[in-house]
C-alpha cells in the first residue's frame, strides 16, 4: 500500500511503503528480472527536491520505480524552484532537484550544488478562473480583469518569470492582487474563490478538472518552461537518485509526463 502524506509547511511529500515485494512468477520471469538488476533489491531512501508543478506526477512515477526495486522510500520536498536551490545552497539534503525552468538549474549548477543536468520535459502557462467564471474574466487584455483579483507567481520563480514574459509578448502589465512563491498556491486561490483568475501552468489547470475554466493567452505558446533535472552533489544516494532520473528520461516516464499534459523534453 502506498502512504502519501503532505505537511502544511514546504509541501513535503513522503511516498513511503513502497513494499510491493515480487512474489512467484516463473523461471523465465526470474531471469529477466536478475538481467534487469531488478528483483528484492531495495534503493533505500530516495530525497527529492521538485518543482510543485510535479507534486501529481511524480507519485505516478516512482510507483514504477517500486516495482523494480520494492521498498525504495521516496521522499519529496515539493517547493518554487528559487526556494528549493535556497535549501540546498543552505545545507538540506536531497539526492535530486529537478526545477521548472533552466534559469533556477543553472542557478544551482553556478553554485555547484548539482552535477550536470538535463531537460525531462516542457510546460505552457494558460489563465484559469473558478468554476463558472464568477468574475466573468474573458482574457488576459480586453479589460475585463480590470477590477478584479488576479493571482500570478512572484517573479522569481519560474512561473512568475514565464509570466512576466508573458506580459512583454502581449505588451501589457498585469496588476496582480498577490504574487505567490508557487503555482500550486496561485491555483489554491483560484479553486477556492479568492482569487478571480490566475496564470498557471497548463498541466495545473488539467489537473485541477472541474474546478477551473482555462482562457488561452495570446502567445503563451513562445513561452516554454524548460524543466530540468539533476543529481545532487555530494547526494547521500546518488545511485537512487540515478535511477530514478533514469526512470523519469525513459519512454515509460515520459509516457506517464505526457499523460498528465507536459511537453516534450527541449534538449
Amino acid at each position: 500500500m502506498r502512504n502519501i502524506k503532505k505537511a502544511a509547511a514546504g509541501a513535503l511529500v513522503l511516498s513511503a511503503s513502497l513494499l510491493l515485494a515480487a512474489c512467484g512468477g516463473d523461471s523465465s520471469d526470474d531471469a529477466a528480472s536478475a538481467a534487469s538488476g531488478s528483483g528484492s533489491e531495495s534503493l533505500g531512501t530516495i530525497t527529492v527536491f521538485a518543482a510543485a508543478s510535479l507534486v501529481d506526477v511524480l507519485p505516478q512515477i516512482d510507483h514504477q520505480l517500486s516495482e523494480e526495486y520494492p521498498e525504495t522510500e521516496v521522499n519529496y520536498n515539493f517547493d518554487g524552484s528559487s526556494g528549493l536551490v535556497d535549501q540546498l545552497a543552505g545545507g538540506a539534503r536531497a539526492d535530486l532537484l529537478l526545477t521548472a525552468n533552466a534559469k533556477t538549474m543553472t542557478d544551482a549548477e553556478d553554485q555547484d550544488l548539482v552535477e550536470a543536468s538535463q531537460s525531462f520535459t516542457s510546460n505552457t502557462l494558460v489563465m484559469v478562473v473558478p468554476s463558472g467564471n464568477p468574475g466573468e474574466v474573458t482574457g488576459l487584455d480586453d479589460g475585463s480583469l480590470d477590477g478584479k483579483k488576479l493571482v500570478v507567481c512572484a517573479e522569481e520563480v519560474p512561473c512568475g518569470s514565464a509570466t512576466v514574459q508573458l506580459e512583454e509578448v502581449n505588451d501589457l502589465e498585469l496588476s496582480p492582487v498577490s504574487e505567490e512563491q508557487s503555482v500550486t498556491d496561485v491555483l489554491g486561490k483560484v479553486t477556492s474563490g479568492e482569487a478571480d483568475a490566475g496564470l498557471v501552468y497548463t498541466t495545473d489547470a488539467e489537473g485541477a478538472g472541474d474546478a477551473v475554466e482555462t482562457i488561452e493567452v495570446p502567445g503563451a505558446d513562445e513561452i516554454v518552461n524548460d524543466y530540468r533535472i539533476a543529481v545532487v552533489k555530494d547526494a547521500e544516494n546518488a545511485t537512487g537518485g540515478e535511477t530514478f532520473m533514469d526512470l523519469i528520461l525513459s519512454d515509460e516516464g515520459q509516457k506517464v509526463l505526457q499523460d498528465f499534459g507536459f511537453g516534450a523534453p527541449l534538449s
